[in-house]
C-alpha cells in the first residue's frame, strides 16, 4: 500500500492488485476525513442508532441487525471522488491520488429501506443523514455527515454493509458498518456508521454543501480563470477506464504477443465496448469485456497485442456506456474530482 497521509489515514492500493476482480480486504485504499479513527470498538455494546422523523427509534446492536432483518448483498466499486487526482494539469490541491483510490468488493448487510421501514418514516421526510464515530482533534472542525434523499434512502439497493469479501469489515475500512451507496462516489459511503437520521427539510451541512462540489451544469469541467459559479454536491461515478497491465515499467518485446488489460466503470449504466488506440486516436481496435460481475462493478477487458516494431508506443483506452457516453479527451476541474478524460500508458517496446 501506498501512504498519502498518517492523520487521517489515507492509503492507495498497488495498481497489480487490480488483476484480481475483488480487492482483497488486506489491500483496499483507506480514506478518512478526520483524524481521529477507532482502532478498537467493543462490538457487544455497539449500537446503531435511528432517530429524527420516524414513529419508533431504533437502538440495533450487530446481533439485531444479522436476526432482525434479511440479508442482502452485492458486488459494488467504492472509488473516492478524487481517485487520479495527480493526473489532472494543471495540479489541483488535496491528496494525490493515482488509480489506486478504489476498490470492487461484494458486500453483505440490510437494505436501508428494511431499517428504515422498521422505525417508521414519518411523513414529510426529506432527507437521511449518516454519521460515523471518526472525530476531529479540534472543536471547529465540522463533523463528517453525509446525506442522500429520502427516495434514494428508500431505494432497493442502498445498504449498511457489516461484511466485505465474506469477512468482517477490517477496522481501516470503516467497521463495524458501511453505508453503501452503489453508483455513486465513495464520500456517501460513511465507515464506522453509528447514526442514522431521518429529516423533514434539506440537510446544510459542511460536507454537503461546501466540501465535495462540482459545477451544476453536469459538465464536471472548469477552467482556472472561469470557474463555475454555481455548484452542486458530487454524485454518480463518471465513466472512466484504465490500465492494469502491463505498467509502464514493464517489459514488452517486440513480435511477442502481450496482454493488455484494464478496468473500465460507471454508475451502474453498464459498459458497452472499451477500445484502444495505438496511433494517437486516429484509428480505434475494441476490446474484449469480461462477463460483468454486477452492474455497480468494474468490468474487465482484455486486449492480445504484438507490437511489431520496437520503441516508444503511447496506447490510448476510452470506453462507452450503453446510453452511448464516450470519454473525452480533457477535462479539468479545481478538485481533481470524477476523472473521465482518457488514460494513456506509455511503455517502450524492447
Amino acid at each position: 500500500m501506498y501512504l498519502l497521509t498518517d492523520r487521517p489515514p489515507q492509503l492507495e492500493t498497488p495498481l497489480k492488485i487490480f488483476r484480481e476482480d475483488l480487492t482483497p480486504n488486506e489491500y483496499f485504499f483507506v480514506r478518512w476525513h478526520l483524524a481521529q479513527v477507532l482502532t478498537k470498538i467493543d462490538i457487544d455494546t455497539f449500537k446503531l442508532y435511528i432517530g429524527g422523523a420516524v414513529d419508533k427509534p431504533l437502538a440495533l446492536s450487530m446481533n439485531d441487525l444479522k436476526t432482525q432483518f434479511a440479508p442482502d448483498s452485492i458486488i459494488a466499486l467504492a472509488i473516492c471522488s478524487g481517485n487520479s487526482r495527480s493526473t489532472f494539469n494543471p495540479k489541483v490541491p488535496g491528496g494525490q491520488w493515482g488509480n489506486g483510490a478504489m476498490g470492487n468488493a461484494k458486500w453483505k448487510g440490510v437494505k436501508l429501506k428494511d431499517i428504515l421501514a422498521k422505525a417508521g418514516v414519518k411523513k414529510g421526510a426529506f432527507d437521511v443523514t449518516f454519521q460515523g464515530m471518526d472525530r476531529a482533534p479540534l472543536p471547529a472542525t465540522p463533523a463528517f455527515i453525509k446525506s442522500l434523499s429520502i427516495n434514494h434512502a428508500m431505494d432497493d439497493e442502498v445498504m449498511i454493509a457489516y461484511e466485505m469479501n465474506g469477512q468482517p469489515l477490517p477496522m481501516l475500512n470503516g467497521y463495524p458498518l458501511k453505508l453503501v451507496v452503489p453508483g455513486w462516489y465513495a464520500t456517501y459511503w460513511v465507515g464506522s456508521l453509528n447514526s442514522v437520521n431521518v429529516l423533514t427539510d434539506t440537510f446544510h451541512g459542511f460536507w454537503m454543501t461546501k466540501a465535495y462540489q462540482v459545477p451544476k451544469d453536469g459538465s464536471l469541467n472548469e477552467k482556472p480563470d472561469s470557474l463555475a459559479k454555481a455548484t452542486v454536491p458530487i454524485t454518480n461515478i463518471n465513466l472512466h477506464s484504465i490500465f492494469v497491465e502491463p505498467e509502464p515499467t514493464d517489459t514488452v518485446i517486440a513480435n511477442k504477443q502481450r496482454l493488455v488489460e484494464g478496468l473500465a466503470f460507471d454508475d451502474g449504466t453498464g459498459i458497452k465496448k472499451v477500445e484502444l488506440s495505438f496511433d494517437a486516436g486516429k484509428t480505434w481496435v475494441e476490446t474484449k469485456l469480461n462477463p460483468e460481475l454486477g452492474k455497480y462493478s468494474w468490468r474487465r477487458w482484455k486486449y492480445d497485442w504484438t507490437p511489431t516494431n520496437k520503441g516508444a508506443y503511447h496506447i490510448l483506452v476510452k470506453a462507452t456506456d450503453n446510453k452511448g457516453r464516450t470519454q473525452t479527451s480533457k477535462q479539468w476541474n479545481r478538485s481533481g474530482y470524477a476523472r473521465g478524460f482518457m488514460e494513456q500508458l506509455d511503455i517502450t517496446v524492447n
